[in-house]
């Protein structure tokens, strides 16, 4: 099974840190790597070049291009690994509440780039798939309540037991080849209705 090739935005305003990081990442085998040296307009940018996964190297960061940055990246779903020279905490939490999913301090070497984009892969893959256990239980939970809340219903408008409530809904989900959960809602729609 092959995998598609990465494409990989580089953000730098600086050329020679830039090709470093460009360097080591055609040494590592990725072909496709665009290098961007403006910040203005990235949001475009990213549109039209659809990264993969995007390398962002601040030398000096200041506060607001750190901002703009994070604003932008809180955006993008995607692997983000960022390379700064200096940080402090508020900073580093301020990546991590952004999506940011490598955040480097001082450690632009070539040879380090790929782990690193690696790691940032890795770990966004990890949070995106967390992401979406997270919202199908969130979801799960919802559809046992609404059944819950038809089942009560039913129970008290036909005086029949839970089993025979859930085997009420089950019965008519399958008639009508809905999700059990749609009928739950439709139950529980109508009984709002007719008890205004």
């Amino acid at each position: 099974m092959s995998t598609k090739p990465l494409s990989i935005l580089v953000i730098d305003e600086n050329h020679i840190r830039a090709s470093i990081i460009e360097t080591g990442l055609r040494e590592a085998g990725h072909e496709h790597v665009t290098v961007l040296h403006e910040i203005a307009g990235l949001a475009r940018q990213i549109e039209i070049i659809v990264p993969d996964v995007i390398v962002i190297d601040i030398e000096n960061p200041n506060r607001d291009m750190m901002e703009h940055l994070f604003q932008l990246t809180r955006a993008v779903s995607r692997p983000i690994a960022m390379f700064v020279d200096r940080s402090d905490s508020a900073s580093i939490e301020a990546a991590v509440e952004a999506g940011v999913s490598a955040y480097i301090v001082d450690g632009l070497k070539k040879e380090r780039v790929k782990p690193i984009l690696d790691m940032a892969v890795s770990r966004f893959n990890a949070f995106s798939r967390l992401q979406r256990e997270l919202a199908d239980a969130k979801s799960a939970l919802e559809e046992r309540k609404i059944i819950e809340r038809a089942k009560g219903i039913l129970m008290q408008m036909r005086q029949i037991s839970e089993e025979e409530a859930f085997t009420m809904l089950r019965q008519t989900a399958m008639n009508e080849k809905k999700k059990l959960t749609d009928i739950a809602q439709s139950v529980v729609t109508a009984a709002g209705l007719l008890m205004r």
